[in-house]
């Protein structure tokens, strides 16, 4: 498992578990199910768990199971104000006590004002004196973090995220909803005030997995990384070292499982070297250049190591039989016209063959071609 850290130093775990959707027996929850469910999570690393009040039997069950295996001090646990039900200052306290006594504890780690959609709901919440019970509830510790959870427009986002002194954020995000709610202009602004954010609804419920249109689930197996949908997605957003934790749903043990590998085994992009996705648009380049193949092998050096990289480098770009190199650029900016990140792509060539030839690799490769290359007459 991999984490982040929120502004405080704690370290979350990448992937969260969202506690919404328990498999139901009878009229509540299936606890022993849920049981295994989430101490396989726990087993592989998973630290951070999310509930809420109106979830329903959710807090109880978390409860329950963390105190029976005695592991309540070893997890983060995340549940929300129902703040559509408070009217007044009494109120704060009656559902944070319940909420507390489900959760058979005495704090919460990160606690939410639930669904918030607009600036009027903040401002609902503060004329009913919301400031002055955080500050109490964050003094006594039985609040260790504050933050609210968004469901409005980017500008309504970016107010609240400005009125307050927060410590995370929950919003709805992923690669079909980088422009609609808080959105990534959200995510950006949030982290770039050193908020630590969380991700909901990173799949869209299920149905960027059972749902898309056939063509991109074809383009998904024919990309050869062995990705199912669900991985797609979600690598998607490890990928952004501006999330901090995913939250996935999950009710089986082999969805917990898999979430787990992939959230063991992927990368942050904070390593990479450029921003390059591969899309391609800069292609092709009128001299030859390899510009994605060569942008993959750099970021390589320094996801995995710089042999990998340069060895990558050799096999697909050093010893094809017509050179790609960068050095052929003349720097016409054709492909900087047409790169949907904005890549200094004339620039960044440079900084990437400095790195990836240096002189002793120059060398080997020209002489490692003028072999493989030569004509019939010379053999």
């Amino acid at each position: 498992m991999q984490y982040r850290k929120d502004r405080k130093g704690n370290e979350l775990s990448i992937l969260g578990y969202g506690c919404m959707r328990f498999t139901k027996k009878g009229a509540g929850i299936d606890i022993d199910k849920a049981e295994k469910e989430l101490m396989t999570a726990y087993n592989a690393g998973v630290n951070y768990y999310d509930t809420a009040y109106i979830y329903p039997g959710s807090e109880a069950a978390v409860g329950e199971i963390f105190e029976r295996n005695n592991i309540r001090d070893k997890i983060n646990i995340a549940t929300k104000l129902p703040q559509y039900l408070i009217g007044n200052r009494a109120a704060l306290d009656r559902y944070f006590g319940e909420e507390l006594s489900r959760l058979r504890t005495d704090h919460v780690d990160y606690y939410l004002m639930h669904h918030l959609t607009d600036v009027a709901m903040w401002e609902k919440l503060k004329n009913v004196g919301i400031l002055d019970w955080i500050q109490e509830k964050k003094q006594s510790g039985a609040i260790r973090n504050i933050g609210f959870s968004y469901h409005g427009n980017t500008d309504n986002f970016l107010k609240i995220l400005e009125d307050y002194d927060w410590d995370f954020c929950q919003i709805q995000y992923n690669y079909l909803d980088e422009v609609a709610q808080a959105g990534k202009a959200g995510l950006q602004a949030a982290a770039a005030k050193g908020l630590a954010v969380m991700i909901m609804e990173p799949l869209r419920g299920g149905k960027l997995v059972n749902m898309l249109p056939e063509a991109a689930k074809e383009a998904m197996q024919d990309s050869g990384r062995g990705w199912g949908p669900a991985e797609w997605g979600l690598r998607w957003l490890y990928n952004q070292p501006e999330v901090t934790v995913v939250l996935s749903g999950m009710n089986s043990v082999e969805m917990v499982e898999a979430n787990c590998r992939t959230a063991s085994e992927a990368q942050a992009r904070e390593k990479e070297r450029v921003g390059c996705t591969g899309c391609r648009y800069c292609m092709p380049c009128p001299k030859g250049v390899d510009i994605p193949g060569i942008f993959r092998c750099w970021n390589t050096m320094y996801t995995e190591s710089k042999s990998a990289g340069r060895s990558q480098f050799i096999q697909t770009v050093g010893l094809t039989r017509e050179p790609a190199f960068a050095s052929q650029c003349i720097r016409c900016g054709k492909c900087e016209q047409h790169c949907p990140q904005s890549i200094p792509i004339r620039e960044k060539l440079q900084e990437a063959d400095r790195d990836l030839r240096p002189l002793i690799y120059r060398v080997a490769i020209q002489a490692a071609r003028a072999f493989m290359f030569r004509k019939p007459s010379q053999q």
